[in-house]
């Protein structure tokens, strides 16, 4: 089953977190998104029903090995798009805006046939 853009960017946002922090805590992901705390508590919620979250009892949230493959496929996706745009002389607010766009909506086929294509190029 394929999550929705927000679930992709709540597993990416925690993914990220989890790299700068000891622990991520829905404070946490309401600060770097600037999302109001109701929402992320009912994401969070969604997210750990469906598996692809664990959180502690202290409130800490780690990823299960689901939300990382999706958390990683996303993450990937966006560091090589905005990369590759702000290569091609795109400025990076813009880059980065647009690869967020990219990253959801194109097939692991295409994704890997550009990611091929550019590599191949460099």
């Amino acid at each position: 089953m394929h999550p929705n853009e927000s679930a992709e960017d709540y597993l990416e946002t925690i993914l990220m977190l989890s790299k700068q922090l000891p622990v991520v805590r829905s404070v946490d992901i309401c600060n770097e998104l600037n999302y109001k705390k109701s929402s992320v508590s009912v994401a969070m919620k969604h997210l750990r029903e469906k598996g692809h979250i664990i959180v502690s009892d202290a409130g800490f949230i780690t990823l299960t090995s689901s939300g990382k493959a999706i958390a990683d496929m996303i993450y990937e996706r966006h560091m090589f798009f905005t990369t590759w745009l702000a290569e091609l002389g795109i400025p990076e607010d813009i880059a980065k805006e647009d690869a967020c766009k990219l990253e959801h909506d194109l097939s692991r086929e295409s994704f890997e046939a550009i990611k091929s294509f550019v590599n191949s190029h460099k």
